[in-house]
């Protein structure tokens, strides 16, 4: 375990080869197998409509706006029935935070999904649910567990970005803060639901800011144990309005060595995920020398991040030989990265 000065002074370092040996040695440590995991699964985005207009944002529309949507929910089960047939296991579902949408429309919904198909739902990211709360005026605790009963499996880590609060509030002002996400998922853990936790850098944030992040997550999960992973990722800032000043992106230099540094802190996380979706197989193939031993979703379908220019494209086929490439066995997983799959 390092200290959170140690940290930071491996991100002002230049020894990108050191730090990604070590990052490749705590990975062995947890997964001595060789294994690399996958998951196939898809994002559904049911509604774009969202009143928080963060700045790094380019899906979003406001309400009223005429390209707005909420999506049928037979649309949602035909993606769905699709998902099952392409060997899929699970829908990563998240959408706008809607001012309407009460926690009974999202109680029908996933209890109608549930009862139709064998499907894991990982729904909702932490200002989703502070949303629902909000408008449906009950507690943060009631709202996860009636999600829970209703069929909600378990919660991605989406909506964290920086967890500080003075970038927070240059990027993303109304939606929740540093303590609400926290709370969010502190919550479902406490309630038995596992969760994941994410990062996106490269927005603007000091190194200081970046470790504030780091240091929260590990001790959240130092305190309950329900994360299953953490998903680094960079800023993407096309057609958004805070790539007007963020004028470069991370490097792939910098999104590595920040990986490797992410499993070198965490060291009470099993999982670090490895992102194509962001970088592209190459820099994805490297990160698995970099601390990753996941590369995601192929990701049948994906709405935010590319509208906000991340185009890139993966078939299972092609994130299976990038894996055996770097030296590792491909395995596809379920959301709780259980690696059961013999293919």
């Amino acid at each position: 375990m390092i200290s959170r000065e140690e940290a930071l002074e491996l991100f002002r370092s230049d020894d990108l080869i050191g730090i990604g040996m070590e990052a490749d040695r705590i990975r062995r440590q947890w997964h001595p197998e060789g294994v690399v995991s996958y998951i196939i699964d898809r994002n559904i985005n049911y509604t774009n409509f969202c009143t928080e207009y963060c700045s790094f944002c380019a899906f979003y529309r406001a309400p009223g706006h005429a390209e707005g949507y909420i999506l049928p929910k037979e649309t949602i089960y035909q993606k769905i029935q699709e998902t099952l047939d392409l060997g899929g296991t699970g829908v990563l579902m998240q959408g706008g935070l809607h001012p309407d949408l009460k926690i009974e429309w999202y109680e029908d919904l996933f209890s109608s999904i549930k009862a139709r198909y064998p499907i894991h739902l990982h729904c909702l990211s932490a200002p989703e649910v502070t949303n629902i709360a909000e408008v449906s005026g009950i507690s943060l605790r009631d709202t996860i567990a009636r999600l829970r009963d209703s069929g909600l499996d378990s919660i991605p880590g989406g909506g964290a970005e920086i967890l500080d609060d003075a970038v927070r509030h240059r990027i993303s002002r109304l939606k929740c803060g540093t303590n609400e996400w926290m709370d969010v998922h502190r919550t479902a853990h406490q309630l038995g639901m596992r969760t994941t936790a994410t990062m996106m850098f490269g927005c603007g944030e000091t190194l200081e800011q970046r470790m504030n992040h780091l240091e929260l997550v590990r001790n959240l999960q130092e305190e309950t144990g329900g994360f299953t992973a953490f998903i680094p990722w960079t800023f993407q800032r096309e057609n958004t309005s805070l790539g007007r000043f963020v004028k470069e992106e991370a490097t792939a230099v910098e999104y590595l060595q920040t990986l490797a540094i992410s499993r070198i802190y965490l060291d009470n996380f099993e999982n670090v995920q490895a992102s194509w979706v962001t970088q592209g197989l190459k820099t994805c193939q490297m990160g698995l020398r970099f601390g990753g031993n996941d590369v995601g979703s192929i990701m049948i379908e994906e709405n935010v991040v590319s509208a906000a220019g991340a185009h890139h494209r993966a078939s299972e086929e092609e994130l299976r030989r990038i894996i055996r490439d770097a030296g590792f066995v491909p395995k596809q997983r379920d959301t709780l990265y259980r690696t059961y799959f013999l293919n």
